[in-house]
């Protein structure tokens, strides 16, 4: 199949409709709301239905009636549009119906700016809204990958009755990329009957709640939850390798736009003689934490370097895995300002 130019906004429309996605719901916000201009057009098209409600509030509720009635249903937004929407996050995580958020993230806190940013990984990865809940989330690189990513990501919400999450910084959604359509793109078959209320027929009833009033009721409940997180977290995770070999005494990790300014660092470094890999994690939640784990135990590694558009968030993760076995430090730009490779070189030497 012929590759296509599109927009990485336009292209993840696209994917959820490939994808089996006949139902969006949405609020307007820069800058994803390309997202919502095209699947005002094409979603009818595809037979589904467009709507663009009144707020992120009414949305995500509109996404948590959907889901529980049995639709493959998703929604975009913008860093303040998804707190906005975390506490129905919450309530889709409990009540376990599956539901695809995507977050195009732009700089904050506050209002902030639209400019790209990931500065929302700590409320996509430890939760944005309340209680004992986790997401699955994928973080993207390219607009190719944000396609693959956002189908991929109907299928682990149907698989784990959950929602994911897809995040993806400003510059991702606004850049124009060729992306091609996975031909070989297999959609989730799942029997919502088992817990959507499409009318009883002839099956028990099935009840979509979040309400426990008995404790012992409610700690079952919470402890089968985090049964399904686990299982995310043996089978879930995704990262790539850049450059990893079995002397590197360097490591970076970084992700999504990011990601690609630290493999051009890579490719300098190397081309000096310096030992230099980068991991990028492409799920942020579960995350790579046995493998940087695995990695930070070399004898010859020296020192690992985060590189994020932020203060430091990511970097706790990559902590915890590392141990205390070696330095780890943080290089972050904000305000939708992206680091450029020159910089980084520049203050990665400045550290050794």
């Amino acid at each position: 199949m012929a590759k296509k130019l599109m927009k990485g906004a336009e292209a993840i429309g696209e994917a959820a409709i490939r994808a089996g996605c006949r139902a969006y719901f949405c609020y307007p916000i820069t800058p994803q709301t390309e997202v919502a201009e095209y699947l005002s057009k094409r979603m009818p098209e595809a037979g589904g239905v467009f709507l663009q409600a009144e707020s992120e509030l009414a949305a995500s509720y509109m996404i948590f009636g959907a889901a529980s009635a049995g639709a493959k249903v998703f929604t975009t937004s913008s860093s303040p549009g998804i707190s906005l929407m975390s506490e129905a996050i919450s309530y889709i995580a409990a009540a376990e119906v599956p539901a695809v958020f995507v977050n195009i993230m732009r700089s904050g806190p506050g209002l902030g700016g639209i400019l790209p940013s990931q500065g929302d990984y700590f409320q996509a990865t430890k939760g944005g809204g309340h209680g004992d809940y986790r997401l699955i989330v994928l973080a993207p690189a390219t607009v190719q990958e944000s396609v693959e990513l956002v189908m991929d990501a109907f299928n682990l919400a149907d698989k784990y009755r959950n929602p994911v999450m897809v995040i993806g910084d400003g510059l991702i959604g606004q850049m124009m990329e060729p992306v091609e359509f996975p031909e070989d793109y297999v959609p989730s078959v799942i029997d919502y009957e088992q817990y959507a209320t499409t009318g009883k027929k002839d099956r028990e009833r099935n009840l979509v709640r979040t309400l426990y009033l008995d404790s012992d009721e409610l700690e079952w409940h919470n402890q089968q939850l985090l049964a399904k997180f686990r299982k995310m977290e043996a089978e879930e995770v995704r990262f790539e390798e850049y450059g990893i070999d079995d002397d590197m005494e360097y490591l970076v990790v970084s992700y999504g736009t990011s990601s690609r300014v630290c493999k051009t660092m890579v490719d300098d470094l190397q081309a000096e003689g310096i030992k230099i890999g980068l991991l990028r994690p492409i799920t942020v939640y579960p995350f790579p934490t046995e493998r940087i784990r695995e990695l930070s135990k070399r004898p010859g590694l020296k020192r690992i370097l985060c590189v994020e558009m932020s203060l430091g968030q990511m970097i706790e993760d990559v902590e915890r895995a590392n141990q205390g076995r070696q330095p780890v430090t943080h290089y972050g730009k904000t305000g939708g300002v992206v680091p450029d490779a020159t910089e980084v070189i520049a203050h990665f030497k400045s550290l050794i």
